[in-house]
């Protein structure tokens, strides 16, 4: 299988198209499976990257706990193993966090940017709409947290699908396959809390980018996401923001047509208004 080690960690991935670099960063819990639905599309016009972040499903994890430092590391590590930077980065939720801290660090090993629905929420902890909100938000994680500490990955996977990221009886709408992939990668999630600037994100450098950048969130979502987004915006001036109509938290899963169409079209006209 192909693996490439990095950082103390092998990583496992995947290359399939033909065209300009483009990777595709998943978020927490999950692993490169679930870009499935868009990828045939994004293949289609791209040499598209899909990989396992550290300690996730086929890539080791290395010694000690994560971070999203070490992450974004381990990103720039393979655009240059793979020979396939400056690439276009596309992450969703976490991996969202990552494309952008990459983009904050590494400029040059990026040609476009999107990114949907990163949990920067540090970035509003100060907006007092949001506070109570984003309160039972904290309390509901803090509650995934401790069933994973107590050793109960699939009580902590379960409460997380149902009562964090996609809803109430998601869980069991997901695939087999999808939920043994969250309970098997439950213990990242930990290492990304225990991370303690896991929410944070360095806007002195996401404003220096020059590549075209888009920002997107659901219609469904929490109302946190819409802000995050346009604060990332106001500092990269440029930005495009992108709301996704009927969509959540993992467009390229529950809409797919529409988010490949979202990406594919920005990459082919990434300075239209």
């Amino acid at each position: 299988m192909p693996h490439v080690r990095l950082n103390g960690a092998d990583l496992y991935h995947e290359v399939t198209g033909e065209g300009d670099p483009l990777v595709l960063v998943h978020g927490s819990w999950t692993d490169h499976t679930g870009w499935g639905p868009v990828l045939p599309a994004l293949a289609a016009s791209h040499r598209v990257l899909v990989y396992d972040r550290r300690g996730h499903s086929r890539s080791t994890g290395g010694t000690g706990p994560g971070s999203r430092t070490q992450d974004e590391d381990d990103l720039a590590a393979l655009l240059e193993r793979l020979d396939l930077g400056p690439a276009h980065v596309v992450g969703n939720s976490f991996g969202a966090s990552i494309a952008l801290g990459l983009g904050a660090r590494r400029p040059e090993l990026l040609r476009g940017l999107i990114a949907h629905e990163p949990p920067l929420f540090a970035t509003v902890a100060n907006d007092a709409q949001l506070r109570p909100l984003m309160r039972v938000a904290q309390d509901r994680i803090d509650a995934v947290a401790e069933r994973l500490s107590a050793g109960d990955d699939r009580g902590g996977a379960h409460l997380f699908v149902e009562e964090v990221a996609l809803g109430p009886g998601m869980w069991e709408r997901l695939p087999d396959r999808a939920r043994e992939t969250f309970v098997g990668n439950a213990g990242t999630f930990l290492d990304e809390l225990n991370d303690p600037h896991w929410d944070e994100i360095d806007f002195a450098g996401l404003s220096a980018l020059t590549v075209p950048v888009l920002l997107s969130y659901g219609t469904t979502s929490p109302p946190w996401y819409a802000k995050i987004v346009g604060g990332l915006a106001e500092a990269i001036a440029h930005a495009r923001i992108r709301p996704l109509d009927g969509a959540g938290h993992v467009p390229h899963t529950t809409h797919p047509e529409l988010y490949a169409a979202t990406v594919t079209g920005f990459l082919a006209h990434p300075t239209a208004a």
